[in-house]
């Protein structure tokens, strides 16, 4: 379920546990610096990677980290989970996809609604810390697993959003001008 990552950014804090210990609805809180993001995330349809998730939390792993990357294009989402906060690091392990969105029939997208959070990754087979927020509806390519969806704190994303970014990556893509950064992440229901 979860294979080792040697990469230079990868940050050694162990494994999650083989057995998910979450099989439900797990109720998060993203305590940042300009208030608190509430989550669910979904034990159910996205066992694994709640498990990551949950396990990096209780670990302090996302403690006193930043998001990192804003797209303000067609995308609308803010990346974060990164804890070098250059987009290339995470745990020391990796694990695929689940869940998965379906693409609309002959098209290569998906459809990810605005309060939908899910993986980033570098290809299949990758992910590890780094997760992102849409705070508008976006299309992607159907290879970000959804794990859960936003409850509050929206208006959070979209001022972030409204701020804009430094487009080190592109037009409406790099670091935010105005920074989220993760103070702490609480895990409320088990």
């Amino acid at each position: 379920m979860f294979s080792t990552n040697t990469g230079p950014d990868a940050k050694d804090v162990g494994k999650p546990p083989a057995q998910p210990p979450y099989t439900g609805t797990v109720k998060t809180t993203l305590k940042t610096n300009l208030g608190d993001i509430e989550l669910d995330l979904d034990g159910k349809k996205a066992p694994c990677t709640v498990d990551s998730f949950t396990y990096l939390a209780e670990k302090n792993f996302f403690d006193r980290t930043y998001c990192h990357r804003l797209t303000t294009g067609a995308l609308k989402v803010l990346q974060c989970g990164d804890p070098t906060g250059t987009g290339s690091g995470g745990p020391a392990y990796q694990y695929g996809e689940e869940n998965l969105p379906k693409a609309a029939s002959g098209k290569q997208t998906a459809e990810y609604a605005k309060g939908t959070l899910a993986m980033a990754n570098a290809g299949p087979g990758t992910n590890g810390s780094q997760f992102f927020m849409v705070y508008g509806d976006s299309e992607l390519p159907p290879n970000y697993t959804v794990f859960g969806k936003i409850t509050s704190g929206m208006d959070i994303l979209e001022e972030v959003a409204r701020a804009g970014t430094d487009n080190a990556n592109g037009e409406g893509d790099g670091a935010p001008h105005k920074k989220l950064t993760l103070q702490d992440v609480t895990i409320a229901a088990r």
